[in-house]
């Protein structure tokens, strides 16, 4: 059984998103500074949290792109002249708005989490809480 290229292209990208998304997960709680893994310093710390922020925004388009081929296919078949009747053609299935929002949501994630990066003044500087006057 020999699939189209259109489906083969997005299980690929969609594979490849996965696996983004999965070393996104691991590097992103490397990262945090809630845990003890990895280096105790916080510039390196939220540097590593950037990297897995670029490899969900990456994960993401990648499903953005593999869920939109799909759907372009979708559109091309449905509206060429052939003779299937209209009413056994193919429609943009509930499976397609879930990855769009999937894809937006992850893309929406990792900007966050490139957000993270610490100001290049702040390096070096210690903040101390200040004491409530008795």
């Amino acid at each position: 059984l020999r699939l189209a290229v259109h489906i083969q292209t997005s299980r690929a990208l969609m594979v490849i998103s996965l696996l983004l998304g999965f070393f996104g997960i691991i590097v992103s709680v490397v990262g945090m500074k809630c845990t003890k893994v990895g280096e105790d310093d916080p510039i390196t710390k939220s540097r590593i949290a950037v990297a897995g922020g670029v490899l969900f925004v990456l994960s993401g388009l990648c499903t953005l792109a593999a869920v939109s081929l799909y759907a372009t296919q979708v559109t091309y078949e449905f509206f060429r002249e052939s003779t299937v009747p209209i009413n056994a053609r193919y429609e943009f299935g509930s499976a397609l708005f879930i990855g769009w929002g999937a894809a937006g949501l992850t893309v929406l994630g990792g900007s966050l989490l490139c957000c993270s990066c610490p100001a290049k003044e702040r390096r070096g500087q210690q903040y101390y809480r200040q004491s409530q006057p008795s």
